[in-house]
């Protein structure tokens, strides 16, 4: 997938002057913050839960080597096989090895991030490989040719009128005059369409939620059928999962899935919670006659031990991005890559660089509602901070950003000369605002002002009217 991350700013500005994108957006508000906090409520365990399901992935984390080692034994005992990719080319060319071998020319696909991630739809199209995304908003963005803006709802910028123009104009073999002006509707004749393909696939692809040590299991957690077709009906069934998608039992797997789907879509569980062990047996009447996994480092192992690897406890439930209000403001495609939202301002730079991702640590209130709703009690906010402090520490930031913060750095260090020339700063700036007291433009405040207002000081420091409303001491260290 391209990375566009560096253009976050013009994204924005066209994601705010869109008029369905906004229409669309206003879903994820009224969608899922309600209900995730409904279910919350309505378990008086769940926040014990949050706090299980964090250790577990800790534990899991700083044994990461030892589980691998073990689930890639069960998984071999099963008949399977587990194939380590360093990186999304390794990854890929893994991919087209296993098609190749197996002369395929078409490929079902449940939901897999990773498989975004590593960029597999076009890869396959460049090889003669046609790929079919089965989950309804994954078939959609893919009629558009477009990424996901969600990574649990990938069609979440997209207005029904869009989808049925979509429709109309891809499914040219169905009778014009048919009647698309309902969900149902639409929803009905993408199953029919998707049906044909399940039979018809060489290879299915599903990516995983959780990879079991203690079974070599795969498991997936969907709202749809789809899932479940994709790796019953097609002869070769492979996993796409990166390494920390990794647990140590089934019972430990147990209770992350009881605040996965509540803190995802507000659902008890999800519909269907699918674990899949190695090719079929002799003596199963459906399966895939081979099972291959392909496990995605891409950087994560350099996470480990540092002060990002609690990002790699992600559960990938979007509960961040569901109470985000800079993702409710420009959606997920304004973050230019696979992870949009909070998750994505860590998980980004930790993946591509800092470099290249510097921008989205930045795209942050720091309102710390991510934080608030994380079912693994991720510290994202933390961990934006951090990125923010390497973007600095290597020169990342534009000159004039740095200057400020170095004279900022320079009065802060010293208080009485801070109080002194911000005593004097605040009066005058309020006298220059005007009756409207209001700056539609100010210098070095542009990157504000541009867009917006910026509010007046009301004339006195925070310290003055702390003095002279008597709490003060007059000790103002």
């Amino acid at each position: 997938m391209q990375i566009t991350s560096p253009t976050f700013k013009a994204n924005t500005v066209k994601a705010l002057a869109d008029v369905d994108l906004q229409r669309a957006l206003r879903h994820v508000e009224t969608g899922f913050i309600g209900k995730r906090q409904k279910a919350a409520d309505a378990l008086p365990e769940f926040d014990a839960l949050r706090d299980n399901a964090k250790a577990i992935k800790e534990h899991t984390l700083q044994h990461l080597d030892l589980y691998i080692e073990a689930y890639v034994a069960k998984v071999e005992a099963s008949g399977g096989k587990v194939h380590f990719a360093e990186d999304a080319d390794h990854a890929r060319r893994i991919f087209l090895d296993i098609a190749k071998r197996r002369k395929a020319k078409t490929v079902t696909k449940g939901k897999t991030m990773i498989s975004e991630e590593i960029g597999l739809n076009a890869f396959l199209e460049e090889h003669g490989i046609t790929p079919v995304e089965t989950d309804l908003g994954e078939y959609i963005i893919q009629l558009r040719g477009e990424h996901p803006s969600h990574i649990i709802a990938p069609a979440i910028h997209v207005n029904r009128d869009q989808v049925e123009a979509d429709f109309r104009k891809t499914h040219v073999d169905l009778d014009p005059q048919r009647d698309l002006t309902r969900p149902e509707t639409l929803l009905s004749e993408a199953r029919e369409i998707l049906r044909r393909k399940y039979g018809e696939a060489d290879i299915g692809v599903t990516g995983a939620n959780f990879l079991i040590a203690e079974t070599g299991t795969s498991v997936i957690v969907t709202n749809e059928g789809n899932g479940d077709l994709t790796q019953l009906l097609g002869k070769c069934h492979v996993v796409l999962a990166s390494i920390e998608k990794l647990m140590p039992t089934l019972e430990d797997t147990a209770q992350i899935l009881r605040v996965l789907a509540r803190s995802a879509t507000g659902q008890e569980m999800s519909v269907y919670t699918t674990l899949s062990t190695g090719p079929k047996r002799a003596e199963d009447e459906d399966g895939p006659d081979e099972y291959h996994v392909i496990l995605l480092d891409n950087g994560r192992s350099n996470m480990l031990g540092t002060e990002f690897e609690d990002m790699l406890r992600c559960i990938r439930c979007g509960a961040c991005m569901n109470h985000c209000p800079v993702y409710h403001a420009v959606g997920g495609h304004s973050y230019g890559w696979v992870y949009p939202g909070p998750m994505g301002a860590v998980l980004t730079p930790s993946l591509i660089g800092v470099d290249k991702a510097g921008h989205l640590p930045n795209a942050s209130t720091f309102c710390g509602r991510c934080e608030s709703v994380c079912p693994m009690r991720i510290p994202l906010p933390k961990m934006m901070r951090h990125w923010r402090e390497k973007e600095f520490e290597s020169h990342l930031q534009p000159q004039a950003v740095r200057t400020g913060l170095n004279l900022w750095a320079y009065f802060a260090r010293r208080p009485k000369l801070y109080r002194t020339v911000v005593s004097f700063a605040m009066p005058l700036l309020k006298l220059l605002a005007g009756r409207k007291r209001r700056f539609r433009m100010l210098p070095l405040a542009s990157g504000w002002t541009k867009w917006r207002d910026m509010p007046a000081p009301e004339g006195r420091t925070f310290m003055q009217a702390y003095a002279q409303s008597g709490h003060g001491h007059g000790d103002e260290r």
